[in-house]
């Protein structure tokens, strides 16, 4: 089940508007990054099930009227810019998910898929398909990819080749392309890249290192619950080690830990153990969650104590940490998930290690500091008392930072002693977290400015200039904030006298900066002087009368708060 959306008639806001209103929130707790779902405009558009992964138009985030809204099942694409910014101004990196191993919702045939271009009327939008891009589709019918696993390649639609597609390197060359338009349009910092399991590796690769892609952090979900192979796909070439894994082989212990009660199964868990720095691990996410049986059912906040206290990039999933009334169905454990990720920013230093450990309980010590000690107890009969050895030192006084016992003082030989309280109705809430007592870190934020860029051309989204003045985009300014404007005119047709201005208004009209392209480049900056929206419009001077691309790239502060 998809997150609410306004269409579904439930008076909720578009899920892009309600994080901008939370990532300052999210901030303090001690988040420091967001990961969104498929941006791009799926078949069933807005509608209730679309979940975005049978991507239709890649190009699309938000902003065509094609299968049936403008919107996404997620938001306009204005509020997607918007969420990008103001996560930067709180200090939040932004990943997109980002869907190239299949199509859906074909129009022009087996294997054709047509989109609209500028005007919205016209079907002359940039990435027009053919037969000879997908696997299997008459008269090219071409064979699967060497992909990692071709047992396990699912078409979900129409499978893109990018090994053997006609004409050669024609799905790679608009992959590049789309990757280019999409992290420059929306100035995210990265993203999760979807099956890679079933896509050429060689291709993962290229696109990876691609232009503006070969700075964005990468994360890839490979399906498999083998360590040994997802060390093989994530450490050897092409990879090499370019970007991290979702750490599956963790998730099946936790679920083995927290639905069978056996905390046997975590010592040495999943492929974090083997390669911390190459793993983001989580509890549920949408593969799991929404697949019978692969659900983490029972004491998810064992798990998430577990993961926020071990090695690796954790994430955590919105629908255990939001409230039923955000998402329908979901665990609403924000409380207690606030008080272990500031435990994970603040106190989780250092390599890790199994200080205590049988059927029922594991204790586990990063050993850096400040040093973080964390007991787990799945016996949900009785409370255990353990004693052992620590990395603290003699004679050492801890608090427990989850607020569950009482303050403790290692003996002189640095061993800590306490009871850990039984699992009762398998609330999950049985672990502890010490570390040395006094520590009260604040989460800090460094604004940052945002660069996005408006492409106008006929082909995407937004027109290409002409003679007239029309409104390009929307960008949201804290007051006091620069505004830095770079103008790129394609001169192709246009007269040496011809030109293009760019102006930035705030939601008042009044000017805040303007520049004069009457070359191929220009630069100019500006101060705004109200917090909120503002308009970028352009208007030409002796363009022809088809237009003429352009591109601004435009760098601001965001305000933190909407």
């Amino acid at each position: 089940m998809t997150v609410p959306a306004p269409v579904d008639g439930t008076g909720v806001p578009w899920l892009f508007d309600f994080l901008a209103k939370h990532v300052r929130a999210l901030r303090n707790v001690g988040f420091t990054a967001i990961q969104l779902p498929p941006t791009s405009k799926a078949q069933g558009g807005a509608g209730p099930g679309c979940d975005g992964y049978g991507v239709f138009d890649p190009r699309d985030v938000g902003s065509k009227s094609q299968q049936g809204s403008v919107a996404t099942r997620y938001g306009p694409k204005a509020s997607l810019t918007r969420l990008v910014a103001v996560a930067h101004a709180c200090d939040i990196d932004v990943y997109l998910d980002l869907v190239l191993h299949q199509r859906s919702g074909e129009n022009g045939g087996p294997g054709v898929f047509r989109y609209l271009g500028a005007d919205g009327q016209t079907l002359n939008g940039r990435g027009t398909t053919a037969p000879g891009w997908f696997r299997g589709v008459p008269p090219d019918d071409l064979a699967d990819d060497d992909v990692p696993s071709v047992r396990d390649d699912f078409p979900f639609g129409r499978e893109l080749s990018y090994q053997h597609c006609r004409p050669p390197r024609v799905t790679i060359d608009d992959a590049l392309d789309f990757g280019e338009w999409v992290f420059r349009t929306t100035g995210a910092d990265g993203a999760r890249f979807d099956d890679v399991k079933g896509t050429w590796a060689p291709f993962v690769r290229e696109f990876m290192s691609h232009g503006v892609m070969a700075s964005k952090f990468f994360y890839s979900e490979f399906f498999d619950g083998n360590r040994a192979i997802l060390d093989g796909w994530t450490t050897q070439p092409p990879l090499s080690g370019r970007s991290l894994v979702a750490d599956f082989p963790m998730h099946w212990a936790l679920q083995a830990a927290c639905d069978g009660g056996n905390a046997r199964v975590l010592d040495g868990a999943g492929y974090t153990s083997w390669r911390p720095d190459l793993t983001c691990t989580f509890v549920d996410n949408p593969d799991t969650d929404t697949s019978p049986g692969q659900q983490v059912i029972s004491n998810k906040l064992l798990a998430y104590a577990f993961l926020l206290s071990i090695e690796g990039y954790p994430f955590v999933y919105g629908k255990d940490y939001f409230p039923p009334s955000v998402w329908p169905g979901a665990y609403g454990l924000k409380p207690w998930i606030d008080n272990l990720v500031w435990i994970h920013e603040h106190l989780a230093v250092g390599p890790t290690s199994t200080r205590f450990l049988d059927d029922k309980v594991v204790v586990l010590n990063r050993t850096g500091t400040p040093g973080l000690l964390t007991a787990l107890n799945f016996d949900t009969i009785n409370a255990r008392t353990v004693s052992c050895q620590t990395a603290f030192g003699a004679n050492v006084h801890l608090h427990d930072y989850t607020g569950h016992h009482d303050d403790i003082w290692t003996d002189g030989n640095g061993v800590a002693s306490f009871t850990i309280p039984s699992n009762a109705f398998n609330k999950g809430q049985s672990y502890l977290c010490f570390s040395r007592a006094g520590l009260n870190v604040a989460s800090i934020r460094h604004a940052r400015h945002t660069t996005q860029t408006i492409f106008g051309a006929a082909d995407l989204d937004t027109p290409p200039a002409s003679n007239a003045e029309t409104e390009t985009g929307q960008i949201w300014v804290e007051r006091g904030g620069r505004i830095a404007l770079r103008v790129s005119l394609n001169r192709h047709g246009v007269p040496a006298d011809g030109s293009l201005k760019v102006s930035v208004t705030d939601a008042r009209g009044h000017g805040v900066v303007e520049a004069l392209c009457t070359g191929d480049h220009v630069s100019a900056e500006g101060t705004a002087v109200v917090t909120g929206e503002h308009h970028i419009r352009v208007a030409g001077r002796q363009l022809p009368e088809h237009g003429s691309a352009f591109s601004i790239d435009v760098t601001y502060l965001a305000p933190q708060a909407v």
